[in-house]
């Protein structure tokens, strides 16, 4: 239990500091919208110290933490069906939005820098960045204490812990006074998502295949919003 408290203070902690780094410089000139810049950076400052820590480990210990591209045959798979699954989720949950009038637009002007710098973000450090922290490192770290795999239905522990603690990435904290922010549509949202990629990791022996996964899900979530606010504006 220890072990599981700590890697979940190591991983909620983390992104908080990159965001106090990001944090740190001025985008203004780049990015005068906030859309993409300060994410960016985000995302590259809090993998990096995952990156260091399971390259040492790796070595140290040879653990394998799916820098490979393990069971191609099954990864694949996942793709083209998530890819369907996922395009057919996004059609239905716009056209409930849109019918029930609930559609969010973007907090910032769909030009085309902050546009394709979002898409940029999303296809290239997004899921890369997510996946290498919350399934390679917080899957393969949370089961070294397990003499064996625990399943729950086709998901091990692990994999659905690593889903909490990524869902519960999403939530934001106040401390004066403290408060918890956070879309809990979007926390669930998450966890779901995570516990998919988790039994992805799994099954192919490889990070590489939910990092596809994520970003297909996030570049076509913003693809189909963006053209969806275009549209009604």
């Amino acid at each position: 239990m220890r072990w599981i408290l700590f890697l979940t203070a190591l991983l909620l902690a983390v992104p908080r500091f990159a965001g106090i780094v990001a944090g740190a410089f001025s985008y203004s000139r780049i990015d005068p919208d906030g859309a993409y810049a300060w994410i960016s950076v985000h995302h590259i400052v809090q993998a990096l110290p995952f990156l260091a820590a399971m390259i040492v480990i790796g070595r140290v210990r040879s653990i394998d933490f799916g820098f490979g591209w393990g069971d191609r045959k099954t990864g694949f798979r996942f793709v083209r069906i998530f890819s369907l699954v996922f395009a057919g989720y996004t059609a239905v949950s716009m056209i409930i939005v849109l019918v029930f009038g609930t559609f969010r637009t973007f907090p910032y002007p769909l030009t085309a820098r902050n546009v394709i710098g979002q898409l940029a973000f999303q296809l290239l450090l997004s899921g890369p960045s997510e996946e290498l922290i919350f399934r390679a490192f917080a899957i393969t770290m949370l089961m070294l204490p397990i003499k064996r795999k625990v399943m729950i239905g086709p998901a091990s522990v692990a994999t659905i812990l690593a889903a909490i603690i990524f869902a519960l990435a999403h939530v934001g904290v106040s401390l004066s006074p403290f408060t918890l922010i956070g879309d809990p549509f979007q926390v669930v949202y998450a966890a779901g998502l995570g516990v998919v990629y988790g039994i992805c990791y799994e099954r192919t022996g490889s990070v590489y295949y939910p990092m596809i996964l994520h970003s297909i899900s996030n570049v076509v979530a913003v693809a189909v919003s963006s053209a969806a606010t275009l549209i009604l504006a």
